[in-house]
């Protein structure tokens, strides 16, 4: 039997059944340097998801934050059930990882965000969230057990630079409270975590049947959320239309071809889209809203574009982590 949904990996029936662990990663298919296909897993993601917030302000105009959280993520689940790949079975020895991958990377950061802002600005948020392909490159060295190459570190931190000076003029006389910012990193902590966990399962399954049940474990975690916000909202078509995008191309589309990207890529270089996404939403700003565009702002893009392009180049050798020396006395 072929691998599910077109892509590398092992055969879902005709290998024996083995007791894989919880939380783990593995290397992307490809070590090389982006090609045409990688950039443009990137740019499509960093023009989705850069729109969301968009979305997400209309969508605020009349829902409470619960039923937003609760309409994209049901929205998301929706537009990949009717694709007949997205229902090809999942083995049973991988079930508890994607449990765990619907609960971190999309029910629990997806709840998340809304309360923390609460306490904390979006434009605070928004950066701090920034540093998902740091945590990300963190979660990696801790799970394979190896330090990430020197370009790979170097184009990722510039990259983090970039996006600080591109919200630097944003962050003048911004809020912000010890619990926003610890749930806004906690958020970030998990992100890191869920693009290395994908790996393995997109290249054993395809990104299709690993995302859908995901997002159907996430609607279990979120629907409290969203039940409790239901009294607080009024339903306008404006709103109701701005949860179509948002669902269903920023928690749908969206989440297959990240996954896709980091199953070839591996997690840290798969996050990199991230760092594009403050450029799409100030972009859109100013066409939108007419808003202005600091100097600041300017030279953060270059250093992003730059960073990524420096973390996209081909993988080297990479050092093992040192283990730990014992001691003199044990």
């Amino acid at each position: 039997m072929s691998p599910a949904d077109g892509g590398p990996g092992l055969p879902l029936t005709d290998a024996p059944a083995t007791r894989r662990r919880l939380v783990g990663t593995a290397d992307g298919t490809v070590s090389a340097a982006y090609g045409s296909g990688e950039w443009g897993l990137l740019v499509a993601l960093a023009s989705i998801w850069g729109s969301s917030f968009l979305w997400m302000e209309y969508g605020l105009d009349s829902f409470a934050p619960g039923v937003v959280t609760l309409a994209r993520v049901a929205l998301g689940a929706l537009a990949l059930v009717a694709i007949p790949r997205a229902r090809k079975p999942i083995d049973r020895e991988d079930w508890p990882q994607v449990l765990l991958l619907g609960v971190i990377w999309t029910g629990i950061p997806l709840t998340l965000f809304p309360i923390a802002q609460q306490w904390i600005d979006s434009s605070l948020a928004g950066m701090i969230n920034a540093g998902v392909p740091l945590t990300s490159a963190v979660w990696a060295t801790i799970l394979l057990r190896r330090l990430p190459g020197r370009a790979q570190t170097t184009g990722i931190l510039i990259g983090f630079f970039g996006v600080a000076l591109l919200s630097a003029p944003k962050l003048v006389g911004a809020d912000a409270t010890a619990l926003g910012t610890a749930l806004v990193l906690l958020a970030v902590i998990l992100y890191g975590l869920s693009t290395n966990m994908a790996v393995p399962l997109q290249q054993r399954y395809g990104s299709l049947p690993v995302i859908l049940r995901m997002q159907l474990v996430a609607i279990l975690v979120v629907l409290p959320y969203g039940l409790y916000g239901l009294p607080r909202s009024t339903f306008t078509w404006g709103s109701a239309i701005a949860m179509l995008p948002l669902g269903m191309l920023g928690t749908g589309v969206a989440f297959v071809l990240m996954t896709t990207l980091v199953g070839r890529v591996g997690g840290p270089r798969g996050s990199l889209p991230i760092y594009f996404v403050p450029i799409v939403a100030i972009a859109l700003g100013v066409i939108f809203r007419g808003d202005a565009i600091a100097t600041t702002s300017i030279i953060g893009t270059a250093l992003i574009i730059g960073g990524a392009w420096i973390a996209s180049r081909a993988e080297v050798a990479r050092l093992p982590v040192p283990a730990r020396q014992p001691s003199a006395s044990s």
